[in-house]
């Protein structure tokens, strides 16, 4: 799990950076226009933290779930926009939950946890739910599909792949919504037609994810 965590959030800072522009002109669309320049600057910090090590811990779900608090926390400090916080929010919820698994557990189990508390996490922060044009209408169809697969027997690469391919779908779902939350909201009906750029970037991140358990 730790090796698989870092090595996520090593690929995920790469593909932020090399998809920044493009994620920097969804938001310049219906947001403040910085979400690619954000989010490659709070990638880079926590690849910078990786380099730098971690405080050791007693056992590696310990440590893993060290490596992921202290991403979201990189992130809530680095971060501009309600990117930081959401995204920073989502990473502590998710290392309380892997803190907290039963370490027989599978790997899959634990991720599908840590997604679903990380999720809970923004939701609450946000005030969201889905079908308002948010990262939510990514990270939710994902959870569902995580669930379904675990449920169906899958293995790890299946299921990350299952959470990876829905949360697509789900950032697609988004270009003819009407966003009712954040900044995008102040649009109105100009913000139909455009695709958001945290579920983008939600569902970047994702299939970094499902990319990296697929490697082994």
């Amino acid at each position: 799990m730790l090796d698989v965590l870092e090595r996520w959030l090593r690929l995920s800072a790469e593909r932020i950076r090399d998809e920044a522009p493009a994620l920097t002109v969804l938001d310049q669309a219906i947001g403040d226009g910085d979400h690619g320049i954000n989010m490659d600057r709070g990638f880079s910090a926590i690849v910078a933290s990786l380099d730098a090590g971690v405080a050791d811990a007693e056992s590696e779900q310990a440590r893993a779930a060290l490596v992921l608090r202290t991403a979201g926390r990189t992130l809530i400090s680095t971060v501009g926009g309600a990117a930081g916080p959401l995204y920073g929010t989502a990473f502590v919820r998710g290392a309380g939950a892997l803190a907290a698994a039963d370490p027989s557990t599978t790997s899959a189990g634990r991720l599908v946890a840590a997604l679903d508390a990380a999720i809970e996490g923004i939701s609450g922060l946000g005030k969201a739910t889905i079908g308002e044009k948010t990262m939510l209408d990514a990270l939710v169809p994902a959870l569902a599909a995580g669930r379904a697969a675990i449920d169906a027997g899958a293995d790890a690469g299946e299921v990350t792949r299952a959470i990876a391919d829905a949360a697509e779908t789900g950032a697609l779902a988004t270009v003819p919504m009407l966003a009712t939350k954040g900044r995008a909201s102040y649009l109105g009906e100009r913000s139909v037609g455009h695709q958001d750029p945290g579920a983008t970037s939600s569902a970047l991140l994702l299939r970094a994810l499902a990319d990296v358990v697929a490697a082994g």
